[in-house]
């Protein structure tokens, strides 16, 4: 059962942008600002952005305790944000930002280190190794032309 957001702060004009899912939230990709490295996924309602967005550290909303966190308040490992911007569905926050210590609660830097389920290498290029394009007519390889 899913209860009344509470009041925000939000700019309106900002909040009327967004698209929440039906528990009200967007998820906040959390993104190294200058190297780019994923570090994390987390919830943001209205309140969560609007204290991100005037305090300078990422506020998530948590869905098991049902309560507001900063990154950092409990763990050390703050989020100081450099930027946030909104996807082109405006369905998705990307939360660049100065990370300190560990983004995973398990203490690695990122969540997306442990269970890596295909493995970018330099000895697999998708389109280098597909197979060459048949012409109709003359059953050889197509060329570039």
């Amino acid at each position: 059962m899913t209860s009344t957001p509470p009041p925000s702060n939000l700019n309106p004009d900002v909040a009327a942008r967004l698209k929440r899912s039906a528990d009200g939230l967007l998820p906040a990709i959390a993104q190294q600002y200058d190297t780019g490295e994923v570090l994390m996924l987390g919830w943001m309602d209205d309140e969560a952005l609007h204290r991100t967005l005037t305090t300078g550290r990422c506020t998530y909303w948590s869905r098991s305790r049902r309560e507001y966190w900063v990154k950092g308040d409990t763990s050390g490992h703050f989020q100081w944000v450099k930027s946030v911007a909104l996807d082109c569905d405006a369905d998705t926050l990307l939360v660049k930002v100065d990370q300190v210590g560990a983004a995973c609660h398990t203490g690695a830097r990122t969540c997306f280190d442990a269970d890596v389920l295909l493995k970018d290498t330099e000895d697999t290029d998708p389109v280098r190794d597909a197979e060459p394009a048949v012409t109709a007519d003359s059953g050889a390889p197509a060329s570039d032309q």
